[in-house]
Parts: C-alpha cells; structure tokens; sequence
C-alpha cells in the first residue's frame, strides 16, 4: 500500500475562518429562489444551496416522492429540522417554499443573515406551477389561491426585504438584491 501526503497527518481544526453572513431567499414555488441564488451567488462570488436538493440528496429520492412517501407533517418536520442545523457562511439559501411554517427554521436563517422574500402575485404563482406536476408543492387539501394566501403572510413577517420577482427580470431582480446587501454593508466580491 503506497503511503499518500496526507496518511499519519493530523488535520488540524479549523474554526469558523469567516463570519460573512449568508442571503436566505424565501417565497411561494415559482418565485424564482433557486435561479436567482445561482445568479447571486456567482455574481458575489459566494456558495449556493438549495435546501429542496440538500433533502433529495440525504434522502436519495426526487423531492415529491420525498413528499409522497412520508406525508406533509413529516416532510414539513425533516425540512424544519434540515433547516435548524445548517452550518454555512457566505452562502446564498434558496429555501423550499414551505419552509416558513416553521419558527426554529426561520430564527436559523434570520442567524445566519438576512431573508429576501421573492414575491408574485397570485396569478403569476398559479401560471408559473400550473398543475404542480413535477414540483413538490407541500399543498395539502387546500387550492393553490389557498395556499398562496395562507403562505403571504409568513414570507412577509420573515422577510427583511422584498423583490418583486413578477415585475422584474432575472437579472433586474439580482442587480436590485445585490445593491440592497451593498446598503446593508454586507460584503460580496461583485464580478460583472
């Protein structure tokens, strides 16, 4: 067996090297969470996640047969508890759309930095998800006009700022977002 640099090495522990808080994007499916936290974050040069990809990859499942299989009050439980127990800096967080039926989740994020909420109006919500075919939308028996209103008022208490994501472009919504953290003093490596 041949002996590698690192065999016998000691790593050493490294605490916390940076306290650069992260961007936790917030809002109802369609809004735009994970392609605007790409966007961001490439653009501030920081990481990105989605925490609807961190639970398909722990669980080995496609998020809606996550849901199918466990139920809605499991699912709504190990996302609230995927949620409480990340770790990240100078990240972007693009969030699943129900994670704000939950209090530990949302004080976790609000530690980690500030909460962007992605907003559309209803109509373009029900447009952009159609039939939800494909999309993990933690609906229950309620309509997705039920949903949207039941879900408004918990995206704006948790939000420090809002974008509207339907009157905007991609890259208008970003620039708006990116100039907003700068006013906040909140540290990127903007690249053009």
């Amino acid at each position: 067996m041949s002996t590698t640099p690192t065999e016998g090495m000691k790593i050493p522990r490294i605490e916390r090297m940076s306290e650069e808080p992260c961007v936790t994007l917030i809002g109802i499916a369609g809004a735009g969470k994970t392609t605007l936290g790409k966007l961001i974050a490439n653009r501030l040069g920081w990481a990105q996640v989605d925490t609807d990809r961190l639970l398909e990859a722990y669980y080995g499942l496609p998020l809606q047969s996550l849901l199918d299989e466990l139920g809605l009050d499991t699912f709504l439980h190990i996302e609230e508890h995927l949620v409480a127990h990340l770790m990240f800096n100078r990240t972007i967080i693009a969030t699943g759309g129900s994670v704000v039926y939950s209090p530990q989740a949302v004080r976790r994020l609000k530690s980690f930095g500030p909460i962007i909420h992605l907003h559309l109006n209803l109509e373009t919500f029900i447009r952009r998800v159609g039939d939800a075919s494909g999309r993990a939308l933690c609906i229950g028996d309620k309509s997705h006009e039920e949903l949207y209103r039941e879900r408004l008022p918990l995206y704006e208490a948790a939000a420090d700022f809002t974008v509207r994501t339907d009157e905007l472009s991609v890259e208008a919504c970003a620039e708006r977002i990116i100039n907003w953290l700068a006013a906040q003093s909140i540290p990127g490596e903007e690249k053009a």
